[in-house]
């Protein structure tokens, strides 16, 4: 019997190099959401941040970068990993949330798509190379495969590029200590559809989303300074409401992907969760293992880059992902055979799964 798969041919990834340790924000002036200082000392503050998130540094990219080109690299990357003709990619899907942000304008720029900037910066000539934006919160790399899967079995596509790409460090409040949860990067994969004798890829996919009372758990609103432009607008969240939302509906999603791909719960060699929150991300895998009656190994299924990477949206998965098969992340590796879950949860609000077999 043949099978039509969905394979991840090839991976890449760009950090950017700029690093801000959480030392950085010691002296920052924090307020809170009724703009009242916070008046805890500023070690204690950023202490308190890194026992509940992990997150020790962030990337930011240069003055001078923009989205599409980190994506741009990370494609780079990605294709030359895979060994594919970048003329013979059909669809470009960039997943973001913010487009182009021009340093110190908070300004979303999405005019051309940053899919039509990445493919202008790979120069692919190819006029049937078709490429779109994706805006479906930090869940959005993961949509756009499930998207190019869906595509490949139509036959309407064969070969797809996906990428994650986002420079959060352009649109956070510096007056609000959510700015340290965020940072920057790309992550991109080449997706073929390949015929093989066995069943491989992507085996099996769940998506669900909520938003009536969650719709605006992640939102644009004014800066926290009490002497701020209301008319200027960053990234703000609910921490508490994602936190509870997330740790109640992934694991249910994790369960749906993981019931139609067929296989068993041991099987799963690692998941890949969206680097939002360590003790989040925990919250979820715990779960997610209890409606099993299982207790696992966390720190050999649950692989973590937030540490050192911070949450860069939509990049962290493929980020993740590319580290691994490089063999950049120690204590963990992908072998041929592997049952992977890669799972996302973010604004909208917005959840997804993957059941994949390397």
């Amino acid at each position: 019997m043949t099978y039509l798969n969905t394979v991840i041919t090839g991976s890449g990834s760009y950090i950017p190099t700029e690093i801000i340790h959480n030392s950085e924000f010691t002296k920052q002036t924090f307020f809170d959401k009724d703009r009242v200082a916070i008046s805890a000392p500023g070690e204690e503050v950023v202490s308190k941040f890194r026992d509940i998130t992990g997150i020790a540094e962030r990337r930011w990219v240069s003055k001078d970068q923009t989205n599409s080109q980190i994506a741009a690299l990370a494609a780079e990357k990605a294709l030359e990993a895979s060994g594919a003709d970048r003329e013979s990619i059909d669809q470009i899907i960039v997943a973001h949330n913010f487009g182009d942000v021009v340093k110190g304008t908070i300004q979303t720029d999405m005019l051309p798509s940053i899919a039509s900037r990445v493919k202008s910066l790979l120069n692919i000539q190819n006029p049937e190379c078709t490429p779109y934006d994706l805006i479906f919160g930090c869940p959005g790399w993961l949509q756009g495969v499930i998207q190019a899967d869906s595509f490949i079995r139509s036959g309407m596509a064969k070969r797809c590029l996906v990428i994650g790409a986002e420079t959060l460090s352009r649109v956070v409040d510096i007056y609000d200590r959510d700015t340290m949860i965020f940072s920057d990067g790309a992550g991109a994969t080449i997706i073929e559809g390949i015929e093989e004798d066995e069943k491989r890829g992507i085996l099996s996919t769940a998506a669900i989303s909520h938003t009536i009372e969650e719709a605006y758990y992640l939102y644009l609103g004014r800066s926290n300074h009490p002497e701020s432009d209301p008319q200027i607008r960053y990234i703000k969240m609910d921490g508490r409401k994602i936190y509870e939302y997330a740790i109640s509906q992934v694991p249910p999603a994790m369960k749906i992907a993981l019931e139609k791909s067929g296989k068993d719960v041991g099987d799963i060699k690692k998941i890949l969760l969206h680097q939002a929150n360590e003790k989040m991300d925990e919250a979820i895998v715990k779960r997610f293992y209890r409606i099993y009656g299982i207790r696992p190994d966390m720190e050999q299924v649950m692989p973590m880059n937030i540490h050192e990477l911070g949450n860069s949206s939509v990049a962290t998965i493929p980020t993740l992902y590319d580290m691994i098969i490089r063999k950049q992340l120690p204590g963990h590796s992908i072998s041929s055979g592997d049952l992977l879950l890669f799972a996302s949860v973010g604004a909208g609000m917005n959840i997804n799964a993957i059941i994949y077999k390397q």
